[in-house]
Formats: structure tokens, sequence, C-alpha cells
């Protein structure tokens, strides 16, 4: 599993290029276009670094930076800052209110994978976490918690607990469901062992496993993780 980084930044192109770059060098990425959609994300995610735009609609890139340093309390989390302005007393500001690291617009792809890479060996910061509506799934020490209590999964069920819950909302196809989770394994896997999986899942994360409300079919197509 790799770690996550989360992007916060409204213009698409960009945010679409340094995803793609994160994401060749084998990172995990989640992406916001606002401050109020990162601070869900981020809530919900627990990133291992930040990607940060300064200019943002309906909060700003500051504003987001002192919510997570001073109302959070969070000085582990990296921020690198993206940012137009070039003069330095915006540079000072920025580093003065938490970010790390200060990069300015335009910038070269590599430089920023390259500021991620050495950002991350520094700070070893790898405890990630995702959270929705009182299942929390923590990655690195694998372990479910629903409501407090401590749920207890099969290795193949965690791992297609943690690849659904990583996608909210998207439909993946038992095919795909079987390619993640068994890409190492020389075997031949039937699209029923998903199947199987889905139900013992149900049985330990659901109210009600016949009615479920967090792990949906989708006739037709295969399953899906329904954020709440």
């Amino acid at each position: 599993m790799n770690e996550m980084i989360m992007i916060v930044e409204d213009d698409e192109m960009i945010r679409n290029l340094v995803r793609l770059y994160l994401e060749k060098h084998k990172y995990d990425v989640i992406e916001a276009a606002d401050g109020e959609e990162a601070k869900q994300l981020f809530l919900q995610y627990d990133p291992c670094l930040i990607i940060l735009d300064l200019m943002l609609p309906k909060m700003s890139g500051e504003q987001f930076c002192q919510w997570v340093r001073h109302d959070l309390q969070n000085e582990d989390v990296p921020i690198i800052m993206l940012s137009a302005k070039t003069h330095m007393d915006d540079k000072i500001n920025g580093l003065s209110i938490g970010a790390d690291l200060y990069l300015t617009k335009p910038f070269q792809p590599d430089e920023l994978i390259a500021y991620v890479q050495a950002t991350l060996r520094r700070t070893n910061r790898h405890k990630r976490k995702i959270f929705y509506d009182g299942l929390c799934l923590l990655v690195d020490e694998r372990e479910v918690f629903l409501d407090d209590e401590k749920v207890h999964l099969t290795k193949h069920e965690f791992d297609l607990l943690y690849h659904i819950m990583s996608h909210p909302n998207i439909v993946f196809t038992r095919e795909q469901l079987v390619q993640e989770l068994y890409q190492y394994e020389e075997q031949n896997i039937l699209d029923r062992t998903i199947d199987a999986h889905i139900k013992k899942l149900r049985e330990k994360v659901e109210e009600v496993p016949s009615k479920p409300q967090r792990i949906q079919t989708v006739r037709g197509m295969g399953y899906k993780f329904v954020q709440q």
C-alpha cells in the first residue's frame, strides 16, 4: 500500500499534472478543488503530505494551513505550498504559518517530486487512516474499527475494504477487484471469490448485512463503497 498525498488546487490542469507525476512515483492521491473540500478529505484520509495552493475558493490556502496547524494542532503532516506569489514576504509568511516548503509557480514537476520525496524521508510519517460514518480503517496497522469496536478481517478482506474505501462512490467490476487483490498470486481466481469476500465484509461492517448501506451492489457492474 502506498503513501497517500493530498493535492489542494483549484486549477484542474495543474491538479491533474501533479496527480499524474505522483501516481507515476507510486503515491496514492486524493484531490480537493477548494479549502472546504480539503478539510473534509483531510479528516477522512489523514494523508502523509499535503500539496497546497494558496489562492483557493471558499477557504484560502493560508486559512487551511492555519486550520491544520492551529485548530487541529497537527504539526506532523508536511505541507508544501504552491503559489504564483514570488515576493520574499509571501514566502516568509507561508513558512511562518506552518508550511514546510514554499514552491513558486511555474514549477517543474520533477522538482516537486524531489521535494515530496525529501520531505517524506525527513518526516518519516506513514500513519494513515480512512474514516467514514463510524467505520475507521488504519492503513499501516491494518486494523479496522466500527464505532470504536475492533473488526477482525482476513488479509484479502482488509485489502478489499481498503481499496474500495480509498475510492468512495466508484464502481469496481469483479475483474478489477480480482486484479487488485490477487495481482501477486499466481493462481486463477473466480469472480465469485470476490462475492464471498463482499458477503463476509457486509456481515462485519454493515448494521443489516442483507440491506447494505456501505458496500453496495451495482447491478450488472460490480460493487462500490458509498460515502455516507
